[in-house]
């Protein structure tokens, strides 16, 4: 098949690229292909439908260690590309299924002893009559961008926790501090700010951190139980102690022990713990053999201790006992600046365990995130990510796929109108892009939707500037 690329031209109408005569091109198309296409840092591959290339410019060649291959003109496209994708799905099969543009999928190469990551673009190839004759390949090297992220990831976070916002690169700076030593820490913040993480990441950054790392809720066991979890029982201690047990404080022993929701531990409870804190020892229930232990405490809750202390609830001896080292964690609506880096640490997460490639959210799903308050904090945002995702079949997620209850309501969104230069013209956008996600970016189901001709919707994102690779939305 003899293509020439010189009259390849873009169709934003039909989502490909479409194949014209010269004596019908525009006057400004008829130009030396290879000159323009071999100035590009991009590699270009086009593809027959049978898999053969047609066409390789010296990016592509250079991308795919074939500078000395002048012809590479029908050779299988496997062969000289093999991508990470090629077995598992062909790109372009993927175009010719969807009938849509491919757009930033990751895919992976070996290059010596190295693995570079591409960003690939893929669209049909079209001719006059508008049947598909193969496709269009592009290939841009992001090894370095995902070098980048990476080390910006590396510079804003610690042991997980993640966050740019001044009152968190505080906390990572006093977690350097307090990890290396014994001392007790108390971690205070509102539920779901990341108290366990912050715990985690004291006993792993730890001399410790290859030793028990202990974790038990005060607040989901009853007192006699709870006593008995933290410090084990004797045989015959109480009816259906049938043998003896071993609690967490012996299991910990040599490593750190984590008590979540410290206040809600007993009065009784209380003094056993002051006795572990202040003379690293205990006795069983029901025993009398005391039992040594060298085990780093650390306790967190989401109640105000000092105002339990001030009304009679918690000894003030074992608060200032617990609160040697202090850590307050800052609920999410005061570090909201943190949020971006958050969804997409999440995005990142749930990319791995839903097998999707969701790669951002629009500028208007940020909006919502960053105007929401977050009383459920970090937590509460993971949630509404993983909700998200179930819902989005794109690679952008939109406001529509969060949760109702902080979705943006229409009356601000016609407040939001009412405030641009045209309201009209931007409710016409914003019903148009609503329609369009619905849509899957069908322009023939979106038009139908709308009752007017797929040309007329189609002149219609012309006029608003609505673009799939520009708008924020996928």
């Amino acid at each position: 098949m003899n293509v020439k690329i010189a009259y390849v031209y873009a169709n934003k109408d039909n989502g490909g690229f479409k194949m014209i005569r010269p004596e019908i091109a525009p006057k400004e198309v008829i130009i030396n292909s290879d000159t323009i296409l071999n100035s590009l840092t991009d590699g270009v591959v086009v593809i027959s439908n049978s898999r053969r290339i047609l066409y390789m410019n010296s990016a592509a060649k250079e991308l795919f260690s074939r500078a000395g291959d002048e012809n590479m003109e029908g050779k299988i496209c496997r062969e000289v590309i093999h991508h990470s994708n090629c077995s598992l799905c062909c790109l372009m099969a993927a175009a010719v299924k969807t009938g849509e543009v491919i757009h930033n999928r990751e895919v992976f190469i070996g290059k010596g002893d190295k693995t570079v990551t591409l960003s690939v673009n893929a669209a049909l190839l079209r001719d006059e009559k508008d049947d598909v004759i193969g496709a269009v390949e592009i290939f841009r090297d992001i090894s370095l961008l995902k070098e980048l992220k990476q080390e910006l990831r590396d510079k804003y976070s610690f042991e997980g926790i993640i966050g740019k916002n001044y009152k968190i690169h505080e906390i990572y700076e006093l977690l350097q501090e307090v990890a290396p030593t014994k001392t007790t820490v108390l971690i205070e913040g509102e539920s779901g700010t990341g108290k366990e993480l912050i715990a985690n990441a004291i006993h792993h950054a730890s001399p410790r951190k290859d030793k028990p790392f202990i974790k038990i809720n005060c607040a989901a066991l009853a007192e006699g139980i709870l006593e008995s979890e933290l410090f084990g029982h004797v045989k015959g201690a109480f009816t259906g102690a049938i043998a003896d047990k071993a609690g967490r404080f012996e299991l910990a022993d040599g490593g750190t022990i984590f008590l979540d929701e410290i206040s809600d531990i007993t009065p009784h409870t209380q003094v056993k713990l002051l006795r572990v804190l202040q003379e690293s020892e205990f006795e069983k229930v029901g025993g009398t053999k005391t039992i040594k232990v060298d085990v780093r405490l650390i306790t967190a809750t989401n109640k105000n201790l000092k105002a339990m202390v001030d009304e009679g609830k918690f000894r003030e001896d074992l608060y200032y006992r617990l609160k040697v080292m202090p850590i307050v964690l800052p609920p999410l609506r005061e570090r909201k600046d943190d949020i971006p880096l958050l969804v997409s640490h999440f995005i990142s997460k749930f990319n791995r365990q839903m097998g999707k490639n969701i790669t951002d959210v629009s500028t208007d799903a940020m909006e919502t995130l960053l105007e929401y308050n977050y009383p459920g904090n970090i937590r509460e945002l993971e949630h509404i990510i993983e909700h998200a995702f179930v819902r989005c079949s794109g690679d952008i997620i939109l406001p529509e796929h969060f949760p109702k209850d902080i979705q943006k309501p229409l009356q601000d969104l016609v407040e939001k109108a009412i405030k641009t230069e045209n309201p009209f013209e931007a409710l016409e956008k914003e019903t148009i892009l609503r329609l369009l996600e619905e849509s899957d970016w069908k322009l023939k189901n979106c038009a139908d939707k709308l009752k007017i001709s797929r040309t007329t919707l189609w002149r219609k994102m012309k006029q608003l500037g609505i673009d799939r690779g520009k708008s924020g939305k996928p």
